[in-house]
C-alpha cells in the first residue's frame, strides 16, 4: 500500500507534470472507483490542474474552476504514467481502473490489482466533503505534530495497542502497515505495547516517527513512479522480510498474522526475545 513517503512523491512528481495543463477527459473503467456521481467525472474536459496536493493518503489534484479530483490507492493500487495518447481499452479489461487524458494525450493511468476493488476516485468541490478526509489526524510531518500533539495522541488512545494507533489513519495521518512497522523497529517497541506508555517511551517512539519518515521521504523524493515501488521494499529493514536477519541484532525477523493483515518484527529489538503468537496459525493449531 502506498504510504505517506510515496503519495509525497508522487505529489511532487505529478506536480510537475500536471499543473498548468488542460484535462482533456477522465475515464472511469472500474465503476466501482468512483464514489461520486454530481458533479460528473465530465466536468473536468477543459479545466486546467492548478494544483497536486494530498492529504494524508490521499492524492488531491485541484482545477481551476475549484473541483478537487481526489483518489486514494488503497492496498493495491498504483499509479502509472503514460507519457502518448492511450490506446482503447476496454471496462473490465486487466488491472486498469481510470485515466486521466491531457489535451496532448499524455497523462496518467491508475491501476488496481486483486479482486478486492478498493481504489476510490472522488470528484467534489471541497475535499472535507469526504468524510475519510475531514476526519484526517495530524500530519506527521507538519509542524503541528509536536511532541506535545503526540502525547494527546496517545492520552486519547488509553490501552490501545501502539501499533493500531500508528495506524489509525483519524489519529495520525498517512502511516500504513509497513511504516508503523518500521516506526516501532526503529523505537525498539512491541507492536503491543499500550499506548500510554512512560514519558521516556513516547520521545523515543516520536523521535522515531520523525525520523524514519523524514528518511522515508527523502530517499523517494525526485524519483518516479515507477521507481517507488522497488525503492520502498528495498529500504525496508523489518517489514515484509520475515525469515531474514534483523539489520540490527542479527536475529530473525518474525512474522504474525491477522485476517486481512500481517506485521514484521525483531524479537531481540522489540519485545525482549519473547515471539510473538501468530494469531491464524496458532487458532489453526488448537
Amino acid at each position: 500500500m502506498p504510504e505517506l513517503p510515496e503519495v509525497a512523491a508522487l505529489v511532487a512528481d505529478l506536480r510537475e507534470r500536471l499543473v498548468g495543463r488542460t484535462i482533456a477527459r477522465v475515464d472511469v473503467l472500474v465503476v466501482s472507483a468512483l464514489k461520486t456521481f454530481d458533479p460528473p467525472v465530465t466536468a473536468l474536459a477543459g479545466r486546467t490542474i492548478t494544483d497536486v496536493t494530498r492529504h494524508g493518503k490521499w492524492l488531491d489534484l485541484a482545477t481551476d474552476d475549484g473541483l478537487h479530483l481526489l483518489v486514494h490507492l488503497a492496498r493495491a493500487g498504483w499509479l502509472r504514467w503514460r507519457s502518448a495518447a492511450p490506446k482503447p481499452t476496454k471496462p473490465g479489461r486487466g488491472p486498469l481502473a481510470a485515466r486521466l487524458v491531457l489535451d496532448d494525450g499524455s497523462g496518467f493511468d491508475l491501476t488496481e490489482a486483486g479482486t478486492a476493488k478498493r481504489l476510490a476516485i472522488h470528484l467534489v468541490h471541497d475535499p472535507d466533503e469526504i468524510d475519510a478526509v475531514r476526519t484526517l489526524g495530524l500530519d506527521p510531518m507538519s509542524d503541528a505534530f509536536t511532541a506535545e500533539a503526540f502525547d494527546r495522541i496517545l492520552d486519547a488512545a488509553g490501552r490501545a495497542r501502539i501499533k493500531g494507533v500508528l495506524r489509525d489513519q483519524r489519529r495520525i495521518a498517512g502511516i500504513g502497515n509497513a511504516y508503523s512497522d518500521e516506526i516501532l523497529h526503529a523505537a525498539r517497541m512491541s507492536p503491543y505495547k499500550p499506548a500510554d506508555m512512560p514519558a521516556a517511551d513516547r520521545e523515543r517512539l516520536y523521535a522515531a516517527v520523525r525520523t524514519t519518515l523524514a528518511e522515508a521521504v527523502e530517499r523517494a523524493s525526485g524519483r518516479p513512479a515507477s521507481e517507488l515501488k522497488s525503492e520502498k521494499r528495498e529500504a525496508l529493514r523489518v517489514h515484509g522480510r520475515a525469515g531474514s536477519p534483523c539489520p540490527v541484532c542479527g536475529d530473525t525477523i518474525r512474522h504474525v498474522e491477522f485476517v486481512d493483515s500481517t506485521f514484521e518484527y525483531c524479537p531481540t529489538c522489540q519485545t525482549g526475545g519473547r515471539v510473538l503468537a501468530d494469531r491464524v496459525r496458532s487458532r489453526l493449531v488448537k
